[in-house]
């Protein structure tokens, strides 16, 4: 890998000799502009604006545009004498831990190769010094016409630098978040797990790009003069307006996906408004009891019908009940006359 930048890193007293490689690259495609009429290439080219001519490369240099539109010409030897110990230095200032570097400042990634067999042993110092604190060096580094920030860790048996932004370089995220006030329950958070449960882990090394790929199958087509792929038609779904029911149904595709068996799910219950009246008290405690068994049974047709014919039961028991003690009551009534009655009638007997 050819380096982009040489120089070394500051550790305290120790000069440790690098190189700097970039530990990146890009696969995208990329396209040229044409001309639609003739197919020519359209280029960009660098002319004076005072002679309107074009200029090569060599020919160019660096300029600072002052507010009043004058442009002052800066050259690689002002930039050389720059009052910067990181001209030609990576600058540790810092361990810390890994977490204390917000993602949004990352930035590009290079590795720092050792610089010759001098650089080894002190390379080797403080790739296993970071291993061992678990932490990460902070660094600041010129290059590219300006001073940087820069994060040192270990990469296998390697040490990585990856670019940083300023703090004052990342915005806040003002605005960003939903003003809406959202209350999210605990069936819906559950439901959420489940979904991240389902989907789990996977390995990095398994994801690639599919636009890509998507595109090179384009432009082989179009080389040989055949059709281009068309895209597949989308899934086409009614809208989804609750979220519960959009969460159930993303746990069960997830599940599906993945060959499993479909997600368990448990639809939350719908309360519905009662059409019942409040019931009138039944007389006598047994007929309460069954009216009040027969309230608690499910408000089908069947369920109503056998309510109607356990109350009709109910009360003709009732009533059976009532005239059987009335008939006691009677039965008894008249036994205790006609004991009276013999009791008066024997004395009449014994005067005879």
């Amino acid at each position: 890998m050819r380096s982009i930048w040489n120089g070394a890193i500051s550790f305290g007293l120790v000069s440790i000799p690098i190189k700097l490689v970039n530990a990146t690259e890009s696969h995208s495609i990329s396209f040229r502009q044409i001309h639609l009429e003739d197919g020519g290439r359209i280029r960009y080219r660098k002319v004076c604006e005072l002679e309107e001519k074009e200029v090569s490369g060599a020919e160019i240099g660096k300029g600072y545009e002052d507010a009043d539109g004058t442009i002052i010409p800066i050259t690689d030897e002002d930039l050389s004498h720059l009052p910067l110990p990181t001209a030609k230095t990576i600058e540790i200032v810092a361990f810390v831990p890994a977490d204390r570097i917000d993602p949004l400042q990352m930035d590009a990634a290079y590795y720092l190769a050792a610089g010759g067999a001098p650089a080894a042993k002190p390379y080797t110092l403080l790739r296993e010094a970071l291993k061992r604190s678990n932490k990460v060096a902070i660094a600041k580094y010129a290059l590219r016409g300006r001073e940087r920030l820069g994060m040192l860790r270990v990469v296998e048996d390697a040490i990585a630098m990856h670019g940083l932004l300023w703090p004052d370089e990342v915005r806040a995220p003002q605005g960003v978040a939903p003003d809406t006030k959202v209350t999210v329950n605990d069936k819906e958070l559950d439901l959420a797990d489940a979904l991240m449960d389902t989907l789990g882990e996977i390995d990095l090394e398994d994801l690639h790009d599919e636009y890509r790929e998507a595109l090179e199958e384009v432009v082989a087509a179009k080389a040989a003069g055949e059709t281009p792929p068309e895209a597949p038609e989308p899934a086409t779904g009614g809208k989804v307006l609750d979220l519960m029911a959009a969460l159930e149904k993303s746990v069960r595709e997830a599940k599906e996906s993945r060959g499993e068996e479909p997600a368990e799910v448990r639809q939350l219950p719908q309360r519905k408004p009662s059409s019942r009246t409040t019931p009138k008290p039944a007389q006598g405690r047994k007929s309460t009891s069954k009216t009040a068994t027969t309230k608690k049974a499910a408000p089908s047709a069947s369920a109503k019908k056998s309510t109607a014919t356990k109350k009709t039961t109910a009360k003709k028991t009732t009533a059976k009940k009532t005239t059987s003690a009335s008939a006691k009551k009677t039965t008894s009534t008249a036994a205790s006359a006609k004991k009276t009655t013999a009791k008066k009638a024997t004395p009449r007997k014994r005067s005879a």
